[in-house]
């Protein structure tokens, strides 16, 4: 049983203390955004006894208006004061989504996580350890604060100042992070020029999602603050790396790391690779949770270090599964095909029910790939059994409902509303005349 780090009093004596005057009760929508309900330090005791009650109706993908009232559960441990709000102080509380009559709601996020770390657990793994690297682009603003496509500097991987003006940007974000109770691991220039990538610890799979979402609010945050729009679309530039949001994962039954075996010749357990052929036998049904927008299939193109292909290597790294080096309680998978526009506790959920999947049924790990797959011509990739990811969003939905392992990952509710939305955004791109088009056949025709 986990012991709280902070009671309901002293959460109210922090707010005393600390002059807040504000709560936000946050909880993530079924695509992934952040929504919350503001309350004055009043109303404060009333949450903390999950009395708060908000209009589901009004949430993407939640529920019909006939079915509205939804009650809103802090999680005592997501407790924290904004640092960059001085007066008025603001605080915020991560929440669970409960029914009315007390039951957990089935299109909440967070709960669908929960439910599929409930399925780990019976199986006797008692934690999912996880360290996300979400990548961002900082984009320059003009004078009304609407962003740009002008690139705030002309920097490479790891450059430093003068070329990476992003760097005083970055430097506050991770202070302000760290102020937050993170532990920043590293913080550097990406690839693409404007692009930038902090790296946390890793933590248990709940609080790992929960960071994403908080690291996502902060580094708008304070890029807003520098006049920059921090921007998280998987592709946001042609011609240029996109951002990804690779996520290093690893099963433990109690302090033991399950993935790993010193006596194999990699280091990895049977359980390990077990796991991994369970991603790599799930990874185009989960695609469309892990790589959720139209955008997303722009940038899991070759050339551009996005995996496009379902394989794994320890050495490589245009495979969709890493290994990284270290071993021992450090033993993990990197499973890089996720991207920053994916719901964390969805993309989450169902990469371990994936990996469960492989587990329970002792499927076989095909053999490594420790060739540059880029390089491969399609017979040789179908000749050695590799897969490609879908090639786009349509294609991602398709296989997303061809298998009962993810659907069921996601439960009935969620599938169903999360499918009417992507369904409706592919609809929109599909009918929508784009400017390449014109450009290519306005004069041509």
């Amino acid at each position: 049983m986990t012991v709280n780090k902070y009671t309901k009093e002293d959460i109210l004596r922090i707010a005393k203390e600390q002059n807040v005057r504000f709560i936000r009760l946050q909880f993530t929508d079924l695509l992934g955004t952040i929504k919350n309900v503001e309350i004055p330090v009043s109303q404060l005791e009333k949450a903390l006894d999950n009395k708060m009650m908000f209009d589901g109706s009004s949430i993407e993908g939640y529920v019909r208006i006939e079915e509205s009232d939804m009650y809103l559960y802090p999680d005592l441990d997501t407790w924290v004061v904004f640092p960059w709000v001085t007066e008025d102080r603001v605080a915020r509380l991560i929440c669970d989504i409960y029914l009315p009559d007390g039951r957990p709601f089935p299109g909440d996020p967070r709960g669908i996580l929960k439910s599929a770390l409930q399925e780990a657990e019976e199986m006797g793994f008692t934690a999912m350890n996880v360290g996300p690297e979400p990548e961002f682009f900082l984009f320059k603003t003009d004078e009304k604060g609407n962003p740009t496509m002008e690139l705030n500097d002309q920097g490479g991987y790891f450059d430093l100042a003068p070329t990476d003006l992003g760097e005083n940007c970055r430097r506050e974000i991770v202070l302000t992070l760290e102020e937050m109770g993170f532990e920043i691991e590293a913080s550097h220039h990406e690839v693409a020029p404007g692009q930038h990538e902090i790296d946390f610890k890793y933590e248990s799979a709940i609080k790992a999602a929960d960071q994403i979402q908080t690291f996502k609010l902060v580094v708008k945050t304070i890029a807003r603050q520098h006049g920059l729009h921090a921007s998280f679309m998987p592709k946001p530039l042609f011609g240029v790396n996109g951002s990804g949001m690779h996520c290093h994962q690893s099963l433990f039954k109690g302090k033991e790391n399950a993935f790993y075996d010193e006596s194999d010749k990699l280091g990895l357990s049977s359980t390990a690779r077990y796991y991994m052929a369970g991603i790599l036998k799930h990874a185009r049904a989960f695609a469309a949770i892990t790589n959720p927008t139209v955008n997303s299939y722009k940038r899991l193109v070759p050339g551009y270090e996005a995996p496009c292909y379902v394989a794994w290597s320890a050495s490589n790294r245009s495979p969709m599964i890493r290994i990284p080096a270290s071993r021992g309680m450090s033993t993990r998978v990197e499973v890089r095909n996720p991207d920053p526009a994916a719901n964390p506790y969805l993309a989450l959920a169902v990469m371990l029910k994936a990996g469960l999947d492989g587990i329970k049924n002792k499927t076989q790990l095909p053999p490594p790939t420790d060739r540059n797959i880029y390089v491969m011509t399609e017979e040789e990739r179908e000749e050695q059994g590799i897969p490609s990811l879908p090639v786009d969003l349509k294609q991602a939905l398709d296989e997303l409902l061809r298998d009962d392992v993810i659907c069921d990952a996601l439960g009935e509710h969620a599938l169903a509303h999360f499918y009417e939305l992507k369904e409706i955004e592919w609809d929109i791109y599909r009918t929508q005349v784009h400017a390449w088009e014109r450009e290519q056949y306005l004069t041509l025709y």
